[in-house]
């Protein structure tokens, strides 16, 4: 059986309470079973909770780290889930916005859906950068010195983006590839 094109790629998913669900949960499963190991990063220890279409309470996942003392250095790529809530409580909290600065920074391969961007502005890491995300999002992204397009899936140097659930099987696709080239 041939090497998955992830095996030996570890990749965070930097996610917290009002993570939508099926953004969480597709591109994990979809680096797991191209052979990564994957790591929820949060802000607190314990579980979080994902909703279903922002409102619907859906499952909770255990947190196996918390970002305050997680290192850009132990992984190999990174994911950023929507959710409305989710990315709007990630960039008030000083560590996660560090964690996601410091990642960018390091030219390794990031993907972020749908409200994940805002996580990405509050960091400073969409300038100069070509992306999407959802419709209310993308004023941000353009105020803080990036391009939108409206696109099922974008790729700019590593950083792969796309706009809503629908786009799911695209994003899924297109980040293992990334994943598995690694840095830019």
């Amino acid at each position: 059986m041939p090497q998955q094109p992830l095996t030996g790629k570890r990749v965070a998913i930097l996610a917290t309470d009002g993570v939508e669900q099926v953004e969480l949960v597709q591109p994990r499963a979809a680096v797991e079973d191209a052979g990564a190991t994957t790591t929820l990063l949060s802000l607190e220890s314990g579980s979080i909770q994902a909703m279903n279409h922002d409102v619907e309470k859906g499952d909770t996942f255990t947190v196996d780290q918390v970002v305050s003392q997680a290192s850009p250095d132990d992984y190999d790529a990174l994911i950023l889930p929507g959710g409305t809530t989710n990315p709007d409580k990630l960039r008030q909290d000083s560590s996660a916005v560090g964690f996601v600065k410091q990642f960018a920074a390091t030219g390794k391969p990031i993907g972020v859906i749908c409200h994940g961007p805002w996580t990405l502005v509050e960091a400073d890491a969409v300038r100069g950068r070509t992306l999407t995300g959802y419709p209310s999002v993308r004023t941000d992204i353009r105020n803080a010195g990036g391009t939108v397009v409206d696109e099922e899936v974008v790729t700019d140097n590593g950083l792969v983006s796309s706009r809503n659930p629908d786009d799911l099987p695209a994003f899924c696709a297109k980040i293992v590839e990334e994943f598995a080239e690694g840095r830019h």
